[in-house]
């Protein structure tokens, strides 16, 4: 596992409290309650603070960021810069 996913993963741990996250990547986060709309903000805040990947409130939606799967992909998508 890349340290990048293997971060992300941790953070989403961390914001939901869920150790779960690890074993089901495709684990819906908002329909389960993991992640409410004030999570995903600390989620937001944590990727750039610890992991230096800016991605803007505006540029998040639901959708593209529904499962840890789907997060960690459009943060792969964004490009090698944000892994240093």
């Amino acid at each position: 596992m890349s340290s990048l996913r293997e971060g992300i993963i941790s953070l989403l741990i961390q914001v939901s409290a869920e150790e779960e996250i690890r074993n089901n990547l495709d684990i819906p986060l908002f329909e389960t309650g993991l992640i409410d709309s004030m999570g995903m903000v600390e989620l937001l805040v944590q990727l750039e603070e610890k992991l230096h990947i800016s991605v803007s409130i505006t540029e998040f939606t639901r959708e593209e960021w529904a499962t840890p799967n789907l997060i960690i992909a459009y943060i792969e998508s964004l490009g090698a810069v944000h892994e240093s």
